[in-house]
């Protein structure tokens, strides 16, 4: 005869997004995961004239967000507006927040 306690316990079917969640809160992605969020997100974080200008390219662990913009003009008034900005950007956004913000002049 064999033996049940090698088999594996049946449990509750899980939806793939559930056990998505799980596995991205267990692994500690979540946060990384969260901050990604913020590029495809940022016309409407910071509105159509800014994204215009301001293209987010990448995002450190520790929460650094850099941005290109197309002029040291709108360089020097972005950094003016960057509480505001973060402000917004971080608006909601529990897991994921970004620390700060690097305006990186086209070339």
């Amino acid at each position: 005869m064999s033996d049940r306690s090698d088999r594996p316990k049946r449990t509750r079917p899980v939806a793939v997004g559930e056990a998505l969640q799980g596995y991205l809160a267990r692994t500690g992605l979540a946060r990384r995961v969260g901050q990604a969020q913020v590029i495809p997100e940022w016309p409407r974080l910071v509105g159509a004239q800014i994204a215009a200008v301001a293209t987010p390219e990448s995002i450190t662990p520790d929460g650094v967000l850099f941005v290109r913009v197309a002029t040291s003009s709108w360089m020097n008034e972005l950094q003016l507006m960057t509480p505001d900005i973060m402000a917004r950007v971080n608006a909601g956004r529990g897991a994921g927040r970004i620390a700060t913000i690097r305006w990186l002049l086209s070339r």
